[in-house]
């Protein structure tokens, strides 16, 4: 789109023949510098990039894709490619004229500015997504955002929970190429169960990995095809933040775990994506997770969504770093206050496995560290 407009621009700009008129051979000199000038400079600064998209994954992990995916990385590209295009164009159109309008070098220098700030912004989030506190602060916006949209209502613990189907309904397998799936669009599912009166049953969730073979989905009282069901089903090589409210918590334990290995050895690395993973578990302690089925007002199941459940959250993010942390105390004293705030903040029903969590860190540190152990009794107390 930047290039045909571009290519339009470059045709009709040239021929305003109204305002002040400037020399047309050094306005085409302009134009061809700032055309291959500005494609020459992008094409430095997206070299380097792929530098910082490499350093990124080897300090975080390399499922930390946010920075690739910025709008403003392609829609640099997309300007640049743009501002070049209009720059020939405009070139060749004025061809052996004796002047031409100023306002053919007017948009030239507004268009190079205006690619210019693009760069400038590029090289901002590329900096910006380096620093472990942007990165941080990236990974948990985008968790809130996914949290909001999953899981609008409150807990109430009163709520019992909808039992599972024990009709087990007729299998759909996956035949695709293996791949992950990053969304599936329920009311799309929902319809399509409507219209031919029956019940689906998915059993994959998202961010899983679909093989050859799996089990995509169950289908009771009706006949849904496998390329229905693919249809409704989004998938790509690796997972995404749009519709996975368990993978900020995969990734910001995988930071954990990156900062706690003997090749790094940053336990304040890991200190700081604990406090980010303490901020999500608390803003979840409080919500309704029960959001995988869908039913009809009479009570009949329509779709039916594997989804994860509180203990999951929390097992995902705090089982591997426990295990990891065990030659670091500053880790397990930082995990443990931790533990004991998220226990605090979450219903009673939701505290057992929090507080499991924290008998756990409480035998392993005392059994790896005791002399550290014995200066801190209160579990409550923050020495990291």
């Amino acid at each position: 789109m930047c290039a045909a407009a571009g290519f339009v621009l470059g045709l009709l700009v040239p021929e305003v023949t109204g305002g002040p008129q400037v020399d047309a051979g050094q306005v085409v000199t302009f134009l061809f510098t700032i055309g291959f000038g500005v494609i020459s400079l992008v094409s430095i600064i997206y070299s380097m990039l792929f530098l910082v998209v490499q350093f990124s994954a080897s300090m975080f992990t390399p499922r930390l894709g946010l920075f690739r995916d910025e709008p403003v990385v392609w829609r640099t590209f997309a300007v640049t490619v743009g501002v070049f295009v209009f720059a020939i164009t405009a070139a060749l159109a004025i061809g052996t004229r004796g002047s031409v309008s100023v306002l053919v070098p007017t948009v030239a220098m507004m268009l190079l500015l205006a690619a210019l700030g693009l760069m400038w912004s590029l090289q901002t989030r590329a900096f910006s997504s380096i620093q472990l506190a942007h990165a941080l602060t990236a990974i948990t916006t985008r968790a809130y955002q996914v949290f909001a949209a999953s899981y609008p209502l409150p807990y109430d613990p009163r709520r019992v929970p909808p039992a599972s189907s024990a009709t087990p309904g007729l299998p759909v397998r996956w035949t695709g190429v293996a791949c992950v799936v990053q969304r599936i669009d329920v009311p799309l599912l929902v319809g399509m169960a409507r219209e031919r009166g029956s019940s689906i049953t998915f059993r994959v969730r998202t961010g899983e990995t679909l093989s050859w073979g799996a089990t995509l989905a169950e289908v009771t009282g009706g006949r849904v095809s496998e390329s229905e069901l693919r249809g409704a089903v989004t998938t790509g090589v690796e997972r995404t933040f749009d519709h996975d409210p368990e993978l900020p918590f995969r990734i910001l334990a995988d930071i954990t775990l990156r900062a706690l290995s003997p090749a790094v050895n940053d336990p304040a690395t890991a200190v700081e994506s604990l406090n980010r993973i303490e901020d999500l578990l608390t803003r979840l302690a409080d919500r309704d997770l029960e959001v995988g089925r869908v039913t009809e007002a009479d009570g009949t199941v329509r779709v039916t969504v594997p989804a994860p459940d509180w203990d999951r959250f929390v097992r995902t993010a705090v089982d591997d770093v426990i295990i990891a942390a065990a030659a670091s105390p500053m880790t397990l004293l930082h995990l443990r206050a931790v533990l004991h705030r998220v226990a605090e903040r979450s219903p009673e029903t939701r505290r057992r496995i929090v507080q499991d969590r924290l008998h756990w860190v409480e035998r392993t540190g005392r059994g790896a560290h005791p002399l550290i152990w014995a200066a801190s009794v209160d579990p409550s107390v923050d020495l990291a």
